[in-house]
């Protein structure tokens, strides 16, 4: 199969997985999310491959569920203008369900998931780095579920790995935190250098590759459909209720929302949902953040000028 959104390539026993939509943060559509999981199933058919690293192209690892809309109406499909509240329901219903569906799908395959989180991981980007085997991040890494601020749901999967204080810390306001903060609540492995995040990822892939594969393979069931016997899996299920719940509560400060992006676009849209939280206390977007990047700036002044 040929991919229009990802790019899929394998050497010395290493699947890797790129989204490959950089002119949008690599944002997830049905068609990308598509082909992540027959992806993921070519890896795990394929003998030769041994391990499968997650990664995006640019500067994000992948920045959420699109949300610019699918024609030029102004309106995306999660607007519920023009739908009768049954449709509106079944939409959240079959949609919310599908992603827990994907989750599980990672878990079944018996190739272990790196993701190698390259800059923003945002809402549903986000959610694909927790449910990978092992996460890896560069120190230019940014998280967040931003879309919290708009009426929608977190995942069961942050509270499960991080504890329920951490968790609430980020969910309950949808601020962006940084790598170190992923790696002080044990979200991800390890941070390493930017630019060596592909190399290290790969070392560790390789290392993983030397033990046997029928170990790996049922040492990853023994921790995944464990956690998921011990009560995840329940969770999940009650998860994809709630989410349809949340995504389906449609009030008014959601629809000023909307009307803001039928009327004048996404970046409104955007600037009325996070405009009141910043500046953010951590990441790219914080005080700490903005002063480093005019450190940056100051101290490479000719840097992005053509010579």
């Amino acid at each position: 199969m040929s991919y229009q959104d990802l790019i899929y390539g394998v050497e010395a026993g290493i699947a890797t997985i790129t989204l490959n939509r950089p002119e949008r943060m690599n944002a997830l559509t049905p068609r990308l999310e598509a082909e992540i999981h027959h992806a993921f199933d070519a890896a795990d058919a394929d003998r030769a491959v041994r391990v499968i690293i997650l990664t995006g192209n640019g500067a994000a690892f992948c920045a959420g569920y699109d949300q610019a809309p699918p024609s030029n109406s102004g309106a995306r499909l999660t607007d519920p203008k023009g739908k009768s509240h049954a449709d509106f329901i079944e939409y959240w219903q079959r949609t919310d369900a599908q992603r827990i569906a994907h989750w599980t799908h990672m878990w079944r395959l018996g190739k272990p998931i790196i993701a190698a989180v390259n800059g923003w991981a945002m809402g549903g980007g986000f959610w694909y780095q927790l449910a990978a085997d092992l996460t890896i991040a560069s120190d230019k890494a940014v998280f967040a579920q931003p879309e919290v601020r708009h009426v929608s749901n977190t995942t069961f999967l942050f509270p499960a790995l991080c504890g329920w204080k951490a968790a609430n810390r980020w969910a309950l306001t949808g601020d962006h935190f940084d790598a170190q903060e992923a790696l002080r609540i044990g979200m991800v492995n390890e941070v390493v250098a930017h630019d060596e995040l592909m190399e290290r990822t790969v070392a560790l892939g390789l290392r993983i590759a030397l033990v046997p594969e029928p170990s790996v393979r049922l040492n990853k069931a023994v921790t995944m459909m464990g956690i998921q016997a011990a009560g995840l899996y329940s969770g999940l299920i009650l998860e994809g209720a709630f989410s349809a719940l949340a995504h389906s509560s449609h009030n008014e400060f959601r629809e000023q929302l909307f009307e803001a992006q039928r009327n004048h676009g996404l970046k409104a849209y955007l600037e009325m949902r996070d405009g009141p939280f910043q500046p953010e206390p951590m990441g790219p977007r914080s005080a700490k953040g903005r002063a480093q990047r005019a450190k940056n700036k100051k101290a490479s002044p000719n840097k992005g000028r053509r010579r």
